[in-house]
């Protein structure tokens, strides 16, 4: 049963992490579908299947916890995100991205507003507010550039334009073949038109003021490009998916996978860690037919559902010969990876009376063109960070403080290359070495002092800090070169054939970001797409209906 849930504070949230050690339970009986990877996009799959089709969908997850990049980390009395920093278009009980949520968690799932001001950038010493409505955006902007008012309201309209000309084209990823020959180009047209320019071209092109093009793509990192690379119609996706605010789930990012967890079990399915599939098998007829596992052991299972990314799969667990693996293989060989980060930790103690510091994000840049400031660090680690996210977990969670009680945590995050921290990808962690150690240390130093330049109320209540790299980031989400959304989000990708659900071997699904595109929401559009494509029924669709039919009930 679908429940819409409520924005208030909840009641205490019991600990919880989704799945089961595969060691200690390993599989037994027959499953309908195997799901590679527990990121949302394959639980979004596998809780669609079961829900709508009791299917019972068996999850494998390579890693110790489920939940991909909604996973959390933690440390003793500290517990950080790791990817949902936050989410938007959720604070309207009937909203698609919040009815996909709720649909998927039977509603248990809460979220919590974020402060009225969100994101705020910050240009050298200059402060931009992002205020929660699209509205009130458009007016804070005007108020901020008084002479822009033409190119703002003509900014605002294009990305309105460009997230509605997302639906067709997404439906169109899932049309079976005849129907797509027929209706496809038209269903992708409108979209085309928008995600075949740069974020930066399109901007220039309202207003040839630096500071306003800096200000409103001053979320850039939210899907790690800067504007002179990033399609505009995924620039156009994040900026008016957060248009009316931020939201975090209730209990910490780990909530999500828990919630999920339930739904997938009530068919008889189960989660998996520590569970590493090693191979996608195939049968006389090319048909994907299950999975070999890293100890030998082989799951079958009439659907395979690949959550481990474009690369991987066609790359790493097809076999040569599979049906178009070679054509996807050379196209995706073409495309970028997303820019890869480094992310400091940090865990604060305060008092019982300390407020927290602060709910807003900040995106904080050393001057501005936001390419400029990328290229040149990219030349030159010594050259300022182009960007510094800072954010605070604990303040966005109204059960942080009960959790953990006396703590705060905050993060800060800068691009920092693959390439700086190859030469360690094959050694262990732990064992890399003086100059590894120093690398780090010297990221994590930098990134305190902007910190601390930016909250001058941590001084002296710093706790804890961690820096992870790039290499965290390959070992956790198996990103060959640590790239936190995967496939770089370029025109070229939303052109891209082999980024559809359903792939050229018969039984074999893509689902998660590479299906749709990046972030978390962009992977829940692929687990949506992926059942879609697998049930021939607009999944969208049915979870709206669902919705609708329980609260006329209500």
């Amino acid at each position: 049963m679908l429940l819409m849930s409520t924005l208030t504070a909840p009641a205490p949230v019991a600990p919880h992490l989704a799945g089961v050690s595969y060691k200690q339970h390993p599989p037994s009986g027959e499953f309908d579908a195997l799901v590679i990877g527990s990121g949302i996009g394959g639980l979004a799959a596998a809780a669609l299947l079961a829900r709508y089709a009791g299917k019972k969908v068996l999850v494998l997850e390579r890693h110790y916890t489920a939940g991909g990049f909604t996973h959390v980390f933690r440390r003793p009395g500290y517990e950080w995100d790791v990817g949902v920093h936050y989410i938007g278009e959720v604070g309207h009980p009937r909203s698609q991205v919040r009815v996909l949520f709720d649909s998927l968690t039977g509603g248990r799932l809460q979220w919590h507003p974020m402060p009225d001001v969100y994101d705020r950038i910050m240009i050298q010493d200059r402060a931009y507010d992002f205020v929660t409505g699209r509205e009130r955006f458009r007016e804070r902007m005007h108020q901020y550039f008084p002479n822009e008012g033409r190119a703002i309201d003509r900014y605002i309209a294009e990305v309105r334009a460009a997230a509605q000309a997302a639906r067709p084209y997404f439906a169109a990823k899932v049309l079976p073949a005849p129907a797509a020959a027929l209706a496809g180009p038209f269903l992708r047209r409108s979209f085309l038109r928008y995600s075949d320019r740069r974020t930066g071209d399109v901007l220039a092109g309202l207003t040839s003021n630096r500071e306003l093009i800096d200000v409103l793509t001053g979320q850039w990192g939210d899907y790690g490009l800067p504007p002179a690379q990033s399609s505009f119609a995924l620039h156009a996706a994040v900026a008016n998916h957060y248009f009316e605010g931020g939201y975090y789930p209730v209990g910490g990012a780990a909530r999500i996978a828990a919630e999920i967890e339930p739904l997938i079990q009530q068919a008889g399915g189960q989660i998996l860690v520590g569970a590493e599939v090693s191979s996608i098998m195939l049968d006389s007829r090319n048909r994907a037919v299950g999975v070999r596992m890293a100890d030998g052991r082989e799951l079958r299972a009439k659907l395979i559902i690949s959550n481990a990314g474009a690369w991987n799969t066609y790359s790493m667990l097809l076999p040569t010969g599979a049906p178009g693996r070679e054509r996807a293989l050379r196209e995706i060989t073409g495309f970028k990876a997303s820019l890869s980060h480094a992310n400091l930790y940090v865990g604060l103690k305060r008092g019982p009376h300390d407020p927290e510091f602060g709910g807003a994000n900040l995106w904080v840049y050393p001057g501005n063109d936001h390419d400029a400031t990328v290229a040149r660090y990219l030349a030159d680690p010594d050259q300022p960070f182009p960007v510094v996210y800072i954010s605070f977990p604990s303040a966005k969670d109204p059960s942080f403080a009960e959790r953990y009680p006396g703590r705060s945590t905050i993060q800060a995050i800068t691009l920092a290359p693959y390439e700086w921290f190859e030469k360690w990808a094959d050694v262990r962690w732990k064992r890399r070495g003086l100059d590894y150690d120093a690398l780090k240390q010297n990221l994590a130093d930098r990134l305190r002092r902007v910190l601390e330049e930016q909250v001058p109320g941590v001084r002296g209540k710093i706790d804890f800090c961690e820096l992870s790299t790039p290499l965290s980031t390959r070992h956790f989400a198996n990103y060959q070169r640590g790239e936190i959304y995967g496939l770089a989000g370029t025109p070229e990708r939303f052109r891209a054939r082999c980024l559809n659900p359903q792939t050229a071997v018969p039984n074999l699904y893509l689902t998660g970001a590479d299906a749709a595109s990046p972030g978390v929401v962009g992977a829940l559009v692929g687990g949506v797409l992926a059942a879609s494509s697998i049930l021939r029924r607009n999944m969208f669709s049915a979870v709206s209906k669902s919705a609708a039919q329980l609260a006329a009930a209500r």
